[in-house]
């Protein structure tokens, strides 16, 4: 697209012509929303006007938090997700046209702002705790971990380590061409439906076990594996065609060299680990050695099938 380059072969990402590792280090999530929406990457003030505008409309209509009421406390996040996502355009009536361009603008502003909000009230009401206001003297994702993580009880300080990770992750995950969370919003966007309805069958897609579910996904192997001396069986039946078994997580339909976002999420996450002094998690252990067996088994070598 306009937007996003890749070269599958030679494992290259470039969001308006700057690859994602220099995005990833370099820049941070507003900035590169920023550089989506526009084309460009911001002045100083271009910036500062725009974090300001997102963060005055990270707030959501107290009135919806009354839709959770109608969930189970063990319903499937994504399935919550589409629900109050969709049913942000009961509220903002004065930015549904999106054949209207100051429409689109602060419609993508209010799902840039209000989608960690709406996220972060998902997960606690699945935890059965009191959903967190937005503060906005947090950064963004700083204040995404306090809106996931605090309590009314107890305020603690976000980890810079921790918030600069949550910053990649939301990089990593910005754009990736035509996928198909991305196709969905545009065939929506196609009928004429308002932006958040569109973004809400985006988020139906995503939420598919060969999109944004692969993720998901992954746990579920893990927990399936079980252990670090099943994985022989577990690589046979990976390895057998006639056998259902999928080895979660490894290659992709697009890229046939590593992925690039894989790289940086990597190194992001041995600076978690090493900062939240996980060393001997079982389930860790377990998908380290997979990661360790896919990167020097010929079998998923040959076959391009990276971490």
């Amino acid at each position: 697209s306009k937007i996003t380059y890749i070269d599958g072969d030679n494992g290259i990402l470039l969001h308006r012509g700057y690859p994602i590792e220099q995005l990833a280090e370099k820049s941070d999530y507003l900035e590169t929303c920023y550089l989506l929406l526009n084309g460009e990457l911001p002045t100083a003030e271009q910036k500062a006007q725009f974090v300001s505008t997102v963060k005055n409309h990270t707030m959501v209509h107290e009135q919806l938090k009354t839709f959770f009421n109608g969930f189970r406390r063990d319903a499937h996040p994504m399935a919550v997700m589409c629900g109050v996502v969709g049913a942000l355009s009961a509220f903002y009536h004065d930015s549904l046209d999106i054949n209207n361009p100051q429409h689109r603008e602060i419609s993508a502003i209010r799902l840039v702002a209000k989608m960690p909000t709406l996220a972060a009230m998902v997960y606690k009401y699945s935890m059965g705790q009191p959903m967190m206001y937005p503060r906005n003297d947090l950064t963004y994702a700083e204040n995404f971990l306090h809106m996931m993580f605090n309590t009314p009880c107890e305020i603690k300080p976000i980890s810079p380590t921790l918030a600069k990770a949550m910053d990649r992750i939301f990089i990593l995950h910005a754009d990736h061409e035509q996928n198909a969370s991305t196709s969905t919003v545009r065939l929506a966007g196609s009928s004429g439906a308002n932006p958040f309805a569109c973004i809400a069958a985006g988020i139906a897609a995503l939420w598919g076990p060969a999109h944004g579910g692969a993720n998901e996904a992954v746990l579920t192997m893990l927990d399936e594996i079980g252990d670090v001396s099943n994985i022989d069986k577990f690589i046979a039946k990976a390895k057998d065609k006639n056998d259902p078994f999928k080895l979660m997580g490894f290659g992709h339909r697009v890229y046939k060299n590593r992925d690039p976002r894989a790289t940086v999420m990597k190194q992001t996450c041995d600076e978690v680990l090493k900062e939240l002094g996980i060393k001997n998690d079982p389930q860790l252990e377990l998908a380290m050695r997979l990661e360790e067996i896919a990167l020097t088994d010929p079998y998923f070598i040959e076959r391009s099938l990276y971490p």
